[in-house]
């Protein structure tokens, strides 16, 4: 009989929230897949499991997969971990899960901590409808590229990000987005642990003055809904408002565009997106 494999999610900070039933399977499988080996022998030996573990992370998913699937097939089960929260999400796991299932072989999910769920309900922001994006494009253009794309969805948006990206990240959702309420949660369950609430504009402003202290692990929430009279506030001058002003003055549509860009300093592309994105907001 074909062995099985575990999805076991492990604590994302906090030692203490790993389930007893994530220990039981720890201790059970014949081999744990790590994505580092040495980082999660400090979680292992911590409960004291004495599994064999191997190394699976995003250079040797490919082959190790591979491998991984012959152990199974030949009766061993094996239990695929992260370096925190729950393996697949932004995290190696989606390719051993999807050649296991076309192999037909079990798999088995050991649910426990997600950092984008416990940002989400410590947020204080609408919990009913929600959209995990991941994380954002690291080049700006790209960047404001997914903002727009998401700018109309009627859900809370979620983002995972970097630290040294924080600043422009929201910088830029206040310029796609408009002003809205904004969650930065950093280093969840951890000894420093911040869960900083506030519109988007506040909250760039207090991360790019104290830009060396945002570390760590760091988790966006983001409302579904502009704040409409901030908004006009903190954006005096928005593409459609430009744009219509200079088709107002009998400049066509193309050259009004080209020349609201010029005027706010960013390229033809960002402005077209800006202004889909804002018409999609008011429609």
């Amino acid at each position: 009989m074909p062995g099985t494999l575990y999805l076991v999610s492990t604590p994302i900070g906090n030692l203490e929230d790993l389930t007893y039933r994530a220990v039981r399977v720890l201790g059970e499988v014949d081999l744990i897949a790590c994505e580092d080996t040495r980082h999660s022998h400090k979680l292992l030996n911590h409960y004291g499991i004495k599994t064999k573990a191997v190394s699976y992370h995003e250079h040797n998913e490919r082959e190790r997969a591979a491998e991984l699937l012959e152990l199974i097939r030949s009766g061993k089960s094996v239990a695929v971990i992260s370096d925190a929260g729950t393996p697949g999400i932004s995290d190696p796991g989606f390719r051993i899960v999807r050649l296991a299932l076309e192999a037909g072989l079990q798999v088995v999910p050991i649910p426990g901590a997600t950092a984008l769920i416990s940002a989400l309900v410590s947020s204080g922001l609408p919990s009913d409808e929600f959209f995990f994006a991941g994380f954002l494009p690291a080049r700006a253009n790209q960047r404001r590229a997914r903002l727009a794309e998401l700018a109309s969805m009627p859900a809370t948006l979620i983002f995972y990000e970097a630290p040294h990206r924080l600043v422009a990240s929201l910088q830029d959702a206040l310029s796609i987005l408009g002003e809205r309420e904004c969650v930065v949660a950093r280093e969840l369950t951890k000894l420093h642990e911040e869960v900083a609430r506030g519109r988007l504009s506040e909250l760039a402003d207090r991360f790019s003055a104290s830009a060396g202290e945002a570390r760590g692990e760091i988790v966006l929430v983001i409302d579904r809904n502009e704040i409409e009279s901030a908004g006009q506030e903190s954006r005096s001058e928005t593409v459609s408002d430009l744009v219509a002003g200079l088709e107002a003055e009998g400049i066509d549509h193309r050259a009004a565009l080209k020349q609201a860009a010029r005027k706010l300093g960013i390229s033809r592309d960002d402005a077209y997106r800006q202004l889909t994105a804002e018409r999609n907001r008011k429609s």
